[in-house]
């Protein structure tokens, strides 16, 4: 897992050292006249960038108590009545999306709020789409203390995304659909949410990172 700053460009730096190399050896192939390998290695190298786009987004206008995705990708679990070591002392619910080498990598905020708290567990690469997945997999966590109540974001590595990136750090302060890290290469976000609050969402509906409204607060 590693930090970082809040990251803003089109792409995300840490795609970069996948991205260089192929572009570098396209240059070094059409210079030598290997046009097919170069043209070859340049598709490589715009696939490898498409992973790491890092789209800007706003927030739907609406109350800001709704809370967004966090991630691009197919909700493929809901739980009424979850656990979260983090969160012991809450009921809670979760709801789980994957996401899919095809999607945007980039996590973002689904409320406005504090991160209260940041932890990071190492563990196991299973395919994200088992449920063992949430608890055994390496993973790193953020409770998140919005207006509405706390919650928690999970991102969890699988088989492929072996990388776990923050952008954020205990005691920042974000903003509802906020760039706040990134799996490399896909996987799976746990969302962990009180009772209270209910899902807009079901199992099998694709999601858009900032954009969604997967669950809001009872009236």
């Amino acid at each position: 897992m590693i930090a970082r700053a809040g990251h803003y460009e089109p792409v995300a730096r840490e795609g970069y050292p996948y991205i260089i190399p192929p572009a570098l050896c396209a240059v070094a192939f059409w210079w030598f006249n290997y046009s097919w390998l170069a043209l070859l290695f340049l598709i490589l190298g715009v696939a490898v960038a498409l992973f790491f786009r890092n789209p800007k987004r706003s927030p739907p206008q609406g109350p800001d108590h709704a809370v967004l995705a966090p991630a691009d990708g197919k909700v493929i679990e809901i739980v009424r009545d979850a656990r979260s070591d983090n969160l012991s002392q809450f009921p809670l619910q979760r709801l789980s999306i994957f996401m899919s080498i095809f999607d945007v990598h980039v996590n973002r905020s689904p409320v406005s709020g504090t991160v209260s708290k940041i932890t990071y567990r190492p563990g196991t690469f299973l395919d994200a789409r088992e449920d063992a997945a949430s608890f055994e997999n390496e993973h790193n966590s953020l409770v998140i203390e919005g207006d509405d109540g706390v919650l928690e974001v999970v991102q969890i590595a699988g088989k492929v995304a072996r990388r776990i990136c923050c952008w954020v750090g205990e005691g920042d302060r974000v903003r509802r659909g906020e760039r706040i890290g990134l799996i490399q290469f896909g996987s799976r976000l746990d969302v962990y949410v009180p009772e209270e609050f209910s899902f807009r969402v079901e199992v099998g509906t694709r999601v858009s990172a900032g954009r969604t409204v997967i669950a809001a607060k009872n009236p």
